[in-house]
């Protein structure tokens, strides 16, 4: 992986973060996430007007991927709906990257050196610590969490052996996009039998903003599995709980503890170890 890859895909943590934070502040978050995808849909229309299409061994993956990112999204509100989202963003983000690692193994043949997978371990551990329990007699909410981390492993895997067959990763994600923007809107008109109109003007913006943060982030987890282990490129990417970290503590007046600012120094311990050993 080169440094260009590497800083690009921090900064796809980064906006990640974002437009999690703002699904966060919304009062319907499945309105909000219908419009996020709608939004990254209409973003992603250029890419499918000027790049090319591709190839025919992707399309299988791009339909599989489609269905495990409606998935992932509606297991995501539920998360969010019954538990914390201290608790279920760093469950279902920390999860991930182990899986990936492990699924590609068995799935593409990637191997990692033990440097590599113990930076892998260190985020992993690091996000994962990083979820406070409040009663560990009602663990619905951690299970939507962890499910939500299996979409996110299925759909990476997926998206990094789909993005590696169609010849150009930015034609397989713009298809991906305007294809993953269709079923959640028909999910929201089947249980409302409406448009998500109650949104306010300033709300729908907000929403469109996100789902153009999410289409530049994952575009570019997209590009960058086509270059490097995806494993290591999962777990990068979750240092987004980091980022949503600093963005609690700088913007939301959230509180980072002892116990946070361990999980931090952990993560950015095992991003460390990733980078040099890439």
């Amino acid at each position: 992986m080169s440094t260009l890859v590497l800083v690009l895909v921090l900064c796809a943590a980064l906006l990640h973060a974002s437009w999690n934070a703002l699904l966060k502040s919304s009062a319907d978050p499945l309105a909000s996430l219908a419009v996020m995808t709608i939004g990254a849909g209409l973003g992603a229309l250029p890419l499918i007007i000027y790049l090319p299409l591709p190839l025919a061994a992707s399309w299988p993956y791009i339909a599989m991927s489609a269905v495990l990112h409606t998935g992932y999204n509606l297991f995501l509100i539920r998360a969010y709906r019954i538990g914390d989202f201290s608790q279920s963003y760093p469950i279902a983000r920390g999860s991930s990257p182990l899986l990936v690692t492990l699924g590609a193994a068995l799935f593409v043949g990637e191997q990692m050196s033990l440097m590599t997978l113990l930076g892998v371990i260190l985020i992993s551990v690091g996000i994962i610590s990083l979820a406070h329990v409040k009663n560990r007699s009602n663990l619905a909410g951690p299970i939507a969490a962890f499910t939500t981390g299996a979409f996110i492993a299925a759909y990476t895997i997926t998206d990094g052996m789909g993005a590696r067959a169609a010849g150009d990763a930015l034609s397989y994600c713009g298809w991906l996009f305007v294809l993953d923007s269709i079923p959640l809107l028909l999910i929201y008109l089947y249980r409302h039998r409406r448009l998500p109109v109650t949104m306010t003007t300033g709300q729908v913006w907000t929403a469109l903003g996100g789902g153009t943060m999410s289409l530049l982030a994952y575009g570019i987890v997209i590009w960058a599995v086509t270059l490097a282990p995806m494993g290591t490129v999962s777990a990068l990417r979750e240092t987004s709980v980091l980022f949503a970290a600093l963005i609690g503590w700088l913007f939301l007046g959230e509180k980072l503890s002892v116990r946070r600012i361990g999980s931090c120094l952990l993560i950015t311990i095992g991003a460390i170890v990733l980078s040099l050993h890439l």
